[in-house]
């Protein structure tokens, strides 16, 4: 977090006005004038004590801790400007913004950019708050009450200093309404707006679910219009509306047409936002049929689903961004008297309740009575909780069951069923999915996204946000059939575990890239079949104990194989592989004895069974735990040879390779580097040929643990990047851990210092946090060798490095591995 002042203090705004016709003017020196600008204000505001905050363009964000130092700060700065081409406005305000990691943040900053962007060039304008602590210091006048494009109500705002401007850029001749409060967040989305109605765009609608702010959002950027349309910006709410024939009146009644309002809006340069239109879709040809009539009207529709009119362009609204969730949930505690600060109980609300700015603000009305932890826990079911927003708000607003139950309303039946349905779902699920477990049909799909109940994803997948999916769920208890849909989920989720297990050799990474982004699905899967079908979930379980093993959830994995092998008989295929699944996760949990008899009652299964293809595979996984779990190299060198001559008798060409891959990293243990690097150089031809990036990786690490043994650190980290770059599409995370701690001696050993000790650090927390427990002898002694030997003899400088790797997620220590630089951006020899 930046070092910043808090409690109460006076923020600056600045930017240049006119700036596009000042770079036609000045042309290739616009530049240097710009540059210019910046010296003289920097050199003002930092003599009288300013914090620059930010600085974007031709714009500044300065912030003092008293107000009579920032008025001062700017009259000075306007006067430095004044023998420049530049002419600058500014904005003083004061408040008590929130400091966060990205700055400053809150009603407080919004406010005080308003207040900027009103004024004109060489003025300084002044709010309320400032003006109140700045006495008779400076002569001051009273510019009266005006309406920021906040959309607040009027408040007086102030001029420092002489000057005659015209009148402020605030919302004069407008109907727009009072808001409760200042749009946060959407700065982003209100520039792509504005940019689409002042480009060319004549009719533009912002879609979206309930509960995503659309109103609030168009009437902010309706309120940003208001002084670029000759004619004004009218809002023409329609949600009170029933009959479809009533629009064209209603908007004649806005704009104060007497007659034809054909006629009226023939030559007029005027906005029209027309607000809630979902319900009245049979009018929008009557609004084809204005725009036609009138070259410079504009309209700003907000709907649940797009009016499909030629000259639309729809503008899907999506939920909130974490950051912006987290400002708007304070912002409305504080509006209920509680004081909140972000952090992870308010992201994870935030992120239970989809970013959708009516749940929020819903919850933190809560907050007067629950404290975030308390809400955050009865969030389970978040429809029975969020009721009771503003008693001057629509019915329709003041709970969020009410806000979805608006567009479900408007479904025909079939639509409205579908949607139940599709609410067996747990995550995002692609087309097939739903054709085969919901019956769904292309046509009703559409009309459920026109609608906004259902969002399609990309890549031919769909997504129900959870409050929605909520509210679905009640519909589908209530409904006939909903056993038979639960059915064909756990049925569909079962057939697609069991094509990837046959096919995971040799299509790993896109097998393994499915089931992640089927994940929940699986798991909603397992908890049906586990219930109502002990085969089934035997079945399951054990197909997805690879995945499980690769993707980190070891923990999870291990305790549903143990669960489901408890309930079944003691013979069959399916139990084979679960005891073959069950014994691959037990070691890494620091089980060793429960995994090799899991393994051993697997073998004997297999050989029971005839089945030499699937002996072979959990002879690996014998190798791998004895290997990492055990310590006996000689037990794993026996396990791997006699599954290389199966997949060799079996003609299986793939499956040779991996036995290969054992069959080195028993060499590599041993010590026997020459014969390790020998093979892994045939395994790494052998894995081009044959495309398999997991026996890809595996060579370049072993050919890197080679280079570490005999001391040849640069080679070693070359192959270790290599590595990792390998392992990443598989999304193994043991495997990239591995390369990262290898990554972490390499660099001790090439003097890297920090760098070692930084990695070495987060996977040590990684390891932690996935409860994994991999003890492999020359492993253990490389790391001691190169690491440990760095960390003693650093002392308490190397524990600082130690608890700064400590706190790097995953994500972040792959980066700084990949790159050559230091963890402090700098390569060199620490």
């Amino acid at each position: 977090m930046r070092d910043l002042p808090t409690g109460t203090v006076t923020l600056v705004f600045t930017d240049i006005e006119g700036s596009t016709e000042l770079l036609r003017a000045h042309g290739t020196d616009y530049a240097d004038v710009l540059a210019e600008h910046r010296r003289l204000l920097r050199e003002a505001f930092t003599r009288h004590g300013g914090t620059e905050v930010d600085t974007q363009g031709d714009a500044f964000f300065y912030v003092f801790v008293s107000a009579l130092e920032a008025a001062a700060a700017a009259a000075e700065g306007q006067m430095a400007l004044a023998a420049t081409p530049v002419r600058v406005r500014m904005g003083v305000h004061t408040g008590e913004p929130v400091v966060a990691a990205e700055g400053y943040v809150g009603i407080d900053v919004h406010h005080g950019a308003r207040v900027g962007s009103c004024g004109h060039g060489g003025q300084i304008v002044v709010s309320e708050t400032t003006r109140a602590l700045l006495g008779d210091a400076f002569e001051i006048r009273d510019l009266g009450p005006h309406r920021l494009k906040d959309l607040g109500r009027a408040e007086h705002l102030y001029q420092l200093g002489e000057g005659v401007f015209p009148p402020l850029r605030t919302l004069d001749a407008t109907n727009l309404p009072v808001a409760q409060g200042p749009l946060l967040g959407r700065e982003r989305e209100v520039e792509e707006v504005l940019a689409l109605l002042t480009n060319g765009s004549r009719q533009v609608t912002v879609t979206g679910p309930g509960g995503t702010g659309k109103t609030r959002f168009a009437l902010q950027v309706a309120a940003e219009l208001v002084g670029r349309f000759r004619d004004g910006v009218f809002w023409v709410p329609l949600a009170a509306l029933s009959d479809p024939a009533l629009v064209e009146s209603e908007i004649a009644q806005a704009l104060g047409a007497r007659d034809s309002l054909h006629g009226f809006v023939q030559g007029k340069d005027l906005l029209l936002l027309l607000d809630n239109f979902e319900h009245l879709l049979e009018a929008a040809p009557a609004i084809s049929g204005l725009l036609e009539g009138g070259s410079g009207l504009r309209v700003l529709a907000t709907s649940r689903g797009p009016l499909h009119l030629s000259q639309e362009r729809e503008y899907p609204l999506e939920p909130l961004r974490p950051e912006d969730s987290a400002t708007l949930f304070v912002e409305r505690a504080r509006g209920v008297g509680r004081e909140v600060a972000a952090g992870p109980t308010i992201d994870a609300i935030c992120r239970r309740l989809d970013g959708l700015p009516l749940a929020i603000e819903l919850a933190a009305a809560r907050t007067k009575l629950l404290s975030p932890e308390t809400l955050l826990d009865r969030l389970d079911r978040a429809l029975p909780v969020l009721t009771g927003g503003a008693r001057d708000a629509p019915e329709r607003q003041r709970t969020l069951r009410s806000a979805i139950a608006w567009s479900y309303d408007l479904l025909d039946e079939p639509s409205g069923e579908l949607l139940s349905r599709l609410s067996v779902f747990a995550g995002s699920f692609p087309l097939d999915a739903a054709e085969t477990v919901a019956g769904a049909e292309i046509e009703a799909l559409a009309t459920l996204v026109d609608a906004s109940l259902l969002k399609a994803i990309g890549d031919d997948r769909f997504l129900l946000l959870d409050t929605i999916r909520e509210f679905a769920s009640e519909l589908l208890e209530s409904a006939d059939g909903a056993d038979g849909v639960r059915e064909r989920h756990a049925a569909y989720f079962l057939d697609l575990a069991e094509r990837a297990y046959d096919e995971r050799l040799e299509h790993e990474v896109e097998w393994a890239t499915r089931l992640a982004r089927d994940h929940d699905d699986l798991r909603v899967a397992l908890d049906r079949l586990t219930a109502t079908d002990e085969q089934g979930a035997v079945r399951l379980a054990g197909a997805l104990g690879w995945f499980w093993l690769s993707h980190g959830h070891i923990a999870e994995g291990d305790g549903r194989l143990e669960s489901v092998l408890r309930n079944v008989a003691p013979d069959g295929r399916e139990l084979a592989r679960a005891l073959t699944s069950a014994g691959q996760l037990a070691g890494p949990l620091g089980d060793a004895g429960r995994a090799e008899a899991r393994l051993e009652d697997a073998l004997t299964a297999w050989k029971r069974l005839g089945d030499d293809v699937e002996l072979a595979h959990a002879l690996d996984a014998l190798g791998w735990l004895r290997i990492y779990h055990t310590g006996d190299e000689q037990g794993a060198l026996e396990a791997f040879e006699e599954s290389l001559a199966l997949h060799r008798s079996n003609g299986d060409a793939r499956g040779e390779t991996r036995a290969l891959v054992g069959v080195c990293q028993v060499l590599v243990a041993l010590g026997d580097v020459e014969r390790a690097e020998s093979l892994s150089n045939e395994l790494l031809a052998l894995a081009a040929k044959q495309g398999d990036p997991r026996a890809e990786h595996f060579a370049y690490h072993f050919l890197a643990d080679c280079s570490l043994i005999a001391g040849e650190c640069e080679g070693a980290e070359d192959r270790y990047r290599q590595s990792l770059e390998a392992a990443l599409p598989l999304g193994d995370v043991i495997e990239i851990a591995a390369e990262i701690e290898g990554l972490a001696m390499a660099a001790a050993g090439r003097g890297r210092h920090r760098r070692a000790l930084v990695l070495a650090a987060a996977m040590e927390a990684l390891w932690e946090s996935l409860g994994i427990t991999i003890s492999v002898r020359f492993w253990d002694e490389l790391l001691d060798r190169y690491v440990g030997t760095v960390r003693r003899s650093l002392g308490a400088e190397a524990e600082t490095y130690w608890l700064e790797g400590r706190a790097l997620d995953l994500e972040g220590a792959v980066a700084s591995a990949l790159s050559l630089e230091g963890p402090d951006g700098a390569e060199r020899a620490d």
